[in-house]
Parts: structure tokens; sequence; C-alpha cells
């Protein structure tokens, strides 16, 4: 019996489709992360003693030979890791907590943080996808500190995801923080699905963009937004 997997198609109707007929395509259902309602009853200390449990049995269904010293403790390792390190983002108690300031030097022209290194995970196969994110917004009367947009980035690159989700997440953080709609990210990345699996294409990367207010109206906003990006 082959497996049943839910997508939605942009009308909002659930489409039944087969793991086996899916395949490797790209699939996005929502720009929220998929999260059932009891995602966080659990305390963390529990959620790594199941982790530790389930990867032990994964382990030893490979074959692995779990009393060996280098392997042994490895189930824990990825308790630890998955919880408290690259899918940390997935929880809102790690949500950074940022302060908005005044614009009290008046600054109307465009504020850019680009090159911002950040490591997430496909959701399809949970390997890594890394590369660099490019954000810039116009003050609507606050700013917040440049390490607050690097932080947001990483909250949000911390869970599993898929690269167009990741970069609407920030974008539509950024304009509710910041209480404006001129606010534009693009992000360029590596996927290991794809060079280390499947096609097996390590030159490849992925673009995706997000643009509001004058960035999204204003072809020249745009230009002079991705003429910083490219600029080394």
């Amino acid at each position: 019996m082959k497996q049943k997997g839910i997508m939605l198609n942009t009308t909002g109707i659930d489409i039944d489709r087969s793991i086996d007929e899916i395949g490797d395509e790209h699939i996005g259902t929502s720009h929220e992360t998929p999260l059932r309602e009891d995602a966080f009853e659990m305390d963390d200390e529990l959620k790594m003693e199941l982790i530790e449990k389930h990867f032990k049995d994964i382990m030893h269904v490979l074959g692995l030979d779990l009393t060996d010293d280098s392997l042994k403790g490895t189930p824990r390792r990825v308790a630890k890791m998955f919880v408290q390190e690259v899918f940390s983002g997935l929880d809102p108690k790690n949500k950074p907590e940022v302060k908005l300031f005044e614009n009290k030097y008046k600054y109307s022209e465009m504020l850019v943080e680009k090159d911002i290194t950040f490591f997430s995970h496909c959701e399809h196969h949970f390997v890594p996808i890394y590369g660099k994110a490019h954000v810039a917004y116009i003050s609507n009367g606050n700013v917040i500190g440049l390490s607050k947009i690097n932080r947001i980035v990483q909250y949000f690159a911390k869970r599993p995801q898929v690269q167009e989700r990741l970069t609407v997440q920030i974008g539509n953080e950024l304009k509710e923080i910041l209480g404006t709609e001129d606010v534009a990210v693009v992000i360029d990345a590596h996927h290991m699905c794809v060079s280390s699996r499947g096609v097996k294409d390590v030159n490849s990367k992925t673009v995706t963009s997000f643009y509001s207010g004058k960035f999204d109206k204003e072809k020249a906003t745009r230009k002079e937004f991705m003429q910083y990006v490219t600029m080394k």
C-alpha cells in the first residue's frame, strides 16, 4: 500500500498524492511552519529522551554497533543537537527579543544588512541548507539593532524549512516588528538534498526573494537594493 501525503494547491483544497508520486518535487504548503497544536506541551528534556531512544533504534536498524565507543553517545548528541541547536527555532521561547529605537538620525534611505550566513535543514530530507541572506528596510520612524536582523534570520532558519517559506517568514517578521511595508529579503543558498544525493549537482544554488512596499512597487528602489547585494 502506498503512503499518502497532503499538499495544498493555490485554492487551499487538499490534494491526496502518494509519496512515490511526489518523489523529489519541492513542495510547500504554507507560509507558516507546519506544527501540531500540542507541539510545545512536552519539555525539552523529555523531547531529547524520546529522540535519543528513537535515533538509537534507527542506528540499530542500520546495523551500527552501539557498543562501539565512537557510536554509543551519538543518539544523545543528535537529540541535543535537534532540540537545543539546529531546530531550536521551532520553539517560540527562543524567538529573539527585539527592542525598537527611535530613528533620531532621521535616516530615510534603505538600510541593508547583507551576507548574513545561515544554516537550516530541508524539511523533505532533513539535510542542510546553507547560504547567505540579504535584508533591507526603510525606516518608518523606528530602527532595530543590526545584530537583531541576524538573530531573526537565524531564528527562522533553525527549523525544518523550505527556502521559499524561510524568505517570507523573515520578511513578514521584519514588517511586523518595524511597522513598515518597506522590506526586502533575498536568500542565496546551497541545498545538500541536491548536491549530496539525488541529482548530485554541487554547483547549483537557489535564490528566493521577498519584496514589499517600495521594494515591490518601485523598480529603482529594488534595483538599488540589488546593487548593494552584489557589491563586493
